[in-house]
């Protein structure tokens, strides 16, 4: 397995430390007036979905995981599995919804996400940053209170609920970032 050193990090990097494998969410390189300098570092384990705090000393070499990616389309939800299919090889790949993380709330049929395996397991699975999808459910905004900026609740076709304009109804499709689960505009 290669070895990184910590000067090295990146975001999205996944790494291998004590039997676990951590994607790097954020880090930041310190040199303090006196001691030696150090890597402060917010890493997320990729099995489990918590986020730990990490120091490493400036100049260590950890073990970089090799993560292998392939898009895929999502097909159907099994039980409690997602069914994807390679386009290539038509292959079907059988993902458990705790991969998914919450790419499962904005996932509609026929999608294309980006499958990460590592040694033969399903660490994760990304979609877009924004997706467009129709809303399900919302209740009518007030006539003349279309300008005044508030909110209201909406339920999205993957049941997943957000917070959209008065103005939004349903069945109009809209865009959503898919990092922060924020409307972003009507389409």
């Amino acid at each position: 397995m290669p070895q990184i050193s910590v000067n090295d990090l990146k975001n999205g990097i996944t790494l291998e430390l004590d039997n676990n494998l951590f994607q790097v969410v954020e880090f930041q390189h310190v040199k303090p007036g006196k001691g030696g300098a150090f890597v402060r570092s917010k890493l997320r384990n990729v099995r489990t979905g918590a986020v730990i705090d990490k120091t490493f000393n400036a100049g260590i070499k950890v073990e970089q995981a090799i993560v292998e990616r392939q898009d895929m389309q999502y097909l159907y939800l099994d039980g409690d599995e997602y069914v994807f299919m390679n386009t290539q090889t038509y292959d079907q790949l059988h993902v458990p919804k705790v991969a998914l993380g919450d790419a499962a709330d904005y996932l509609t049929e026929q999608m294309i996400a980006q499958i990460a395996i590592y040694q033969g397991e399903i660490i994760g699975v990304e979609i877009p940053a924004s997706v467009e999808l129709a809303i399900a459910v919302t209740e009518p905004g007030l006539q003349g209170d279309r300008s005044s900026g508030g909110t209201k609740p909406a339920t999205l076709e993957t049941g997943k609920s957000i917070k959209v304009p008065l103005f939004v109804e349903t069945g109009d499709r809209v865009k959503v970032d898919t990092r922060t689960g924020e409307y972003m505009t009507r389409v």
